[in-house]
């Protein structure tokens, strides 16, 4: 299997110094990257670790699950999956550590009923490799069948 790359280039102090996180496997983009803006509600056109965890996590997490769908018998029309991030303070060591993950998917399955849905949606939450990766955050789903 391959490997992907990621490099960022900072300038300046944390509070006052920014970068840019460029995704150089695929050569897909640049984004600029900001604490300021990390921390705050408002990313003002910029991204974060969080965000990019995020969309390897919804990502990996829809690969996983249509294979598992199709295993169980199922066939996957359309998984709509969303990663939502949660950065805090840590308590115990102090600065910054990932809180929560949240997922949620609806998907649109023939062949599979809400109950095989749903065990096939925590399953893949327990073996999509970002999943796995991530262990030390509580990671929680909320999946269900639509149409």
């Amino acid at each position: 299997m391959p490997t992907r790359s990621a490099r960022t280039a900072w300038n300046g102090g944390l509070q006052d110094g920014s970068g840019q996180v460029e995704l150089t496997s695929s050569g897909v983009g640049t984004y600029d990257v900001s604490f300021p803006k990390r921390a705050a509600e408002d990313a003002g056109g910029t991204t974060s670790p969080e965000e990019l965890i995020a969309a390897a996590h919804s990502s990996c997490y829809a690969m996983q699950l249509s294979a598992l769908i199709a295993e169980a018998g199922g066939t996957p029309q359309a998984l709509e999956v969303k990663a939502d991030v949660m950065l805090g303070e840590d308590k115990e060591a102090g600065g910054f550590k990932l809180t929560g993950i949240k997922l949620t998917v609806r998907g649109e399955v023939d062949g599979l009923d809400e109950a095989g849905f749903k065990d096939a949606a925590e399953k893949a939450k327990a073996s999509c490799p970002v999943s796995k990766a991530l262990t030390g955050v509580d990671i929680t789903l909320d999946a269900a069948l639509e149409g």
